[in-house]
């Protein structure tokens, strides 16, 4: 459009700010439709993981209904190849429901070639340092986001009925995506006491966009990055 038919139209509107202005105008006011369609899809997908979870979430270990299995949650590892705060309380809780009765195998699920290291086996190495047989536990290396870890968690190793570990701010997405692929799953909120506030800070803003593939993940029912055979491990650890 010429700047003379601009100012036509400006005339006929009545509105006689300059061309420039009003085009300005209407670039910010797409960017606000566009930041407010974003907020929306934000809160529509945290609604649906707390919506799907609501109910089958607890915050100790005593409140856990009975499982075969504890599904742990994998995340980085510290310089050394240990847990670092964060995944070491996972393992703790994973521990306590173990050595209360509340499951009969443990299945930690994580990136077995991560940035940091064997996530799987120093994990395993963790439990069975604390007295949890080797037997009883099962690893998923190749459990490389929440999504997979379920999906495989199914697949692979035909669990069926689960108790997940991992922190509150993590429990919603992991439950909901593990009902949603057909576990029925019960989340168990692991304590981050000796997490770093930065650390808590991160880990809670990464949910915002998490929640968005979860979402994504669910309603396209994708494969997992890496598609493997039946698994009988898992059954004989719950059944030994």
């Amino acid at each position: 459009m010429s700047e003379a038919s601009d100012v036509s139209s400006a005339d006929r509107s009545g509105d006689a700010r300059p061309p420039g202005v009003r085009r300005r105008r209407r670039l910010l006011g797409a960017a606000a439709g566009v930041v407010t369609a974003g907020a929306l899809v934000v809160v529509a997908c945290l609604g649906w993981e707390w919506s799907a979870s609501s109910g089958h979430r607890v915050a100790t270990v005593a409140e856990a209904p009975d499982a075969p299995v504890a599904i742990v949650f994998g995340t980085e590892l510290d310089r050394n190849g240990t847990p670092k705060p964060m995944l070491a309380n996972r393992l703790d809780t994973a521990v306590e429901l173990y050595r209360a009765g509340k499951v009969r195998a443990l299945l930690v699920s994580g990136d077995g070639g991560g940035n940091s290291g064997d996530e799987v086996t120093a994990m395993t190495r963790y439990l069975t340092g604390r007295g949890v047989p080797a037997a009883r536990v099962v690893a998923d290396p190749s459990g490389l986001d929440s999504y997979d870890t379920c999906v495989r968690a199914r697949d692979v190793f035909g669990v069926r009925r689960a108790l997940l570990v991992t922190q509150t701010f993590h429990l919603p997405r992991a439950v909901a995506l593990c009902r949603h692929v057909g576990i029925d799953a019960d989340g168990v909120g692991a304590a981050c006491d000796r997490c770093s506030l930065q650390r808590l800070w991160r880990s809670r803003t990464r949910e915002v966009p998490a929640a968005g593939k979860a979402v994504a993940d669910a309603l396209r029912n994708r494969q997992p990055a890496v598609v493997s055979p039946r698994d009988s491990a898992l059954d004989e650890a719950a059944s030994s």
